[in-house]
C-alpha cells in the first residue's frame, strides 16, 4: 500500500561548500590537501559550483524536488579575524535567492567541516575564545537569511570532534589511531558554540534551527549491551542531548556496524560493500530515526543526509527506495520526520577522495558539464507524489 506524506515534506538534495564550489583557498582542508599530497586528492575546482550552483538548483527543481540544502563557506566570508567579506555575504544570499525563486526550499549549514586557517592557527575549537569567534560569524551570517526557513549551526559535529580529535592525538607526536573516536573534549566545546549561537539565528532570523548528528546506527552483539551504550554515548548520544531544546534535529545516516565487547567492529570485506567500503545497509535509516527519537524526544527531525557511494545507479534507487520505506514506517509508528535530503546532488569531493560517487548528478571534471543520472528523476517522481 501506497504510503502518503504529509503537506509540505521537504524533498531535497544536499552538498557542501567545500566538496562542490572549488578553490576555497583559506581553510584548513585545503591545507591539509596540500600538506597530505600524495595520500589524499585535491580539491582544487571541485565542481565548479562556487560559479554554476544555478545550473545545480534548476536541475534539483525542475527533477520535482523542493528543498536544497548547502553550506556557506565560514573562510570566504570571514578571510581574517573579525574582517568579513561584503561581496561573499552577497554571493550566498544570491544562492538563498535563487533557491527560493525556483521554489527551493535552501536548508542553510553555516558550518560543514571547514574553518579558516586563522581560526585553526588560534586553537581552533580549544581555543581561548572560540565560542566569541563562531557566535561572531554566525551574527553576521545572519544578516543574509532573510527568508530561510531552516538553518544548521554545525554540520555533523561528532564527524567534526573525530577529525579535530585525531589532529590532537597526531600533533602530540602519536601516530593516527587505528579507531578514531570523537574527542569528548571538543565535543563539548562544539555543544557550547551551538547552544550560544542557536538562539541568536533564532531571534534574528526567526528560522527553526538546529544542528545535524552522524548517526552510526549501531548495533549490540550479544552480551555487549554496554558497551554499545557506552560506544553511542560517546559517538552520538551526548549531542542528541544537546539538541533537545531545537527547533529540529538533522540525522545523517548511512550504514549500521556492529558493538561488541571491544568496541565497534569493522565491516567485514563483501562484494555487496559500497565504494566507501561501508554494509549496504539502507534500514540504517530506520535505525537512527528511532533512536534519535528515542534521546530527543519530540524534537522534530529532518532526514539532512542519506545516501550510497555506488557507479551503479540502479543500485542508489533499490537503497534510497528501501531507506524510505523504513523512513515511511517509521513515520507511521509516530515519529515527526518533516523531510528527507538525499546525499549528495551532485558526485563530489568525498574529503579526500574523488571515487566514492553518491550524486544524483554526475559531473565531467574537465568541462564541468552536469549529467544528470536515473535516480534524481526518480526520486523527483516520489517527490512530486509525495508518496512511496
Amino acid at each position: 500500500m501506497p504510503y502518503t506524506f504529509p503537506v509540505g515534506f521537504l524533498w531535497g538534495a544536499a552538498t557542501a561548500a567545500h566538496q562542490v564550489e572549488g578553490n576555497n583557498v583559506n581553510n584548513d582542508w585545503w591545507k591539509l590537501e596540500h600538506d597530505a599530497a600524495g595520500y589524499i586528492d585535491f580539491s582544487g575546482d571541485a565542481l565548479d559550483s562556487y560559479h554554476r550552483y544555478p545550473e545545480d538548483m534548476r536541475l534539483l527543481a525542475e527533477a520535482g524536488l523542493n528543498t536544497y540544502r548547502f553550506s556557506i563557506e565560514w573562510s570566504r566570508i570571514e578571510p581574517s579575524p573579525g574582517k568579513f567579506s561584503g561581496a561573499l555575504l552577497a554571493h550566498y544570499r544570491r544562492m538563498i535567492d535563487t533557491a527560493l525563486a525556483l521554489g527551493l526550499t535552501p536548508i542553510v549549514t553555516l558550518h560543514h567541516f571547514t574553518h579558516p586557517l586563522w581560526f585553526g592557527e588560534r586553537g581552533g575549537w580549544l581555543g581561548p575564545d572560540a565560542v566569541e569567534t563562531f557566535t561572531r560569524y554566525v551574527q553576521r551570517a545572519c544578516t543574509i537569511l532573510e527568508g530561510v526557513q531552516w538553518v544548521c549551526t554545525i554540520n555533523e559535529p561528532n564527524v567534526v570532534a573525530m577529525n579535530h580529535g585525531a589532529a590532537r592525538i597526531m600533533a602530540a607526536g602519536h601516530p593516527y589511531p587505528s579507531t578514531p573516536f570523537p574527542d569528548p573534549v571538543i565535543g563539548e566545546a562544539l555543544i557550547t558554540a551551538h547552544l550560544a549561537a542557536a538562539p541568536l539565528i533564532r531571534q534574528a532570523t526567526g528560522a527553526h534551527v538546529g544542528w545535524t548528528v552522524a548517526n552510526q546506527a549501531f548495533v549490540a552483539a550479544p552480551g555487549a549491551e554496554s558497551k554499545h551504550a557506552e560506544v553511542k554515548y560517546t559517538w552520538e548520544d551526548m549531542y542528541l542531548e544537546a539538541a533537545r531544546g531545537d527547533d529540529y534535529v538533522g540525522v545523517q545516516s548511512y550504514t549500521s556496524q556492529v558493538i561488541d565487547a571491544d568496541g565497534i567492529r569493522a565491516h567485514p570485506e563483501d562484494p555487496g560493500n559500497t565504494l566507501m567500503g561501508w554494509a549496504y545497509r539502507p534500514d540504517a535509516l530506520s535505525i537512527a530515526l528511532r533512536h534519535t527519537r528515542d534521546i530527543v524526544g519530540e524534537v522534530p527531525i529532518v532526514v539532512t543526509e542519506n545516501g550510497i557511494a555506488t557507479d551503479d545507479d540502479e543500485r542508489r534507487i533499490a537503497y534510497t527506495g528501501e531507506a524510505l520505506a523504513g523512513l515511511a514506517q517509521a513515520m507511521q509508528d509516530g515519529i515527526d520526520v518533516r523531510g528527507y535530503c538525499h546525499w549528495s546532488l551532485l558526485d563530489n569531493f568525498e574529503w579526500g577522495r574523488w571515487h566514492p560517487t553518491f550524486g544524483l548528478i554526475a559531473v565531467d571534471h574537465d568541462t564541468f558539464a552536469r549529467h544528470p543520472k536515473p535516480s534524481l528523476a526518480w526520486l523527483g517522481s516520489v517527490a512530486q507524489a509525495n508518496a512511496i
